[in-house]
């Protein structure tokens, strides 16, 4: 298991220390707590999108979805990150879209059976795996990080070259 700590700007960081921690999901009851006190409204397909982060100890956290992962993680390192969609139209929530994209944790999409475990402790069936996967990549040239798209290893600053593997 692999820890990311946050590796976003540090305004960020500093302006996130004063909003709350997202919230622990255990349950589906604590998820629907969870939309109801915080007026969470769902979109015109009955899904609502939220920020959310598997916590050092394993655990869902979800905040909304304009707030930031280091918020919605306490400023902690965290083992998954990204954006979360749960289908509210039946009887029992359930995820539809997951996905890994986060650019102050920048996690790699290999942090999926993380979420599936978080998921499944509640229990809420996981989709199988991040329906959204975003490469990430720090440019050794000027430190910029990049979203990697098509294949395209080329930092979005500099132009250098970005590493085929992981480098945060």
């Amino acid at each position: 298991m692999r820890l990311y700590p946050y590796v976003g700007p540090e305004e960020i960081r500093g302006k996130a220390a004063t909003q709350p921690l997202g919230r622990r999901i255990d349950s589906v009851a604590a998820l629907r707590d969870w939309l109801r006190e915080t007026g969470q409204t769902p979109d015109s397909s009955g899904a609502v999108t939220a920020t959310f982060v598997v916590d050092e100890d394993g655990w869902l956290r979800v905040a909304d979805r304009r707030s930031e992962h280091v918020a919605c993680a306490g400023g902690g390192s965290v083992r998954a990150a990204g954006e979360m969609s749960f289908d509210l139209t039946g009887k029992t929530p359930c995820v539809v879209e997951a996905s890994n994209h986060s650019t102050g944790y920048c996690p790699e999409p290999e942090c999926w059976p993380e979420v599936a475990r978080a998921l499944n402790a509640i229990p809420l069936p996981p989709p199988g795996r991040f329906t959204r996967i975003v490469v990430f990549r720090r440019c050794p040239q000027c430190g910029q990080r990049n979203v990697v798209k098509d294949g395209w290893f080329v930092c979005d600053v500099c132009g250098g070259e970005l590493p085929a593997t992981w480098n945060f």
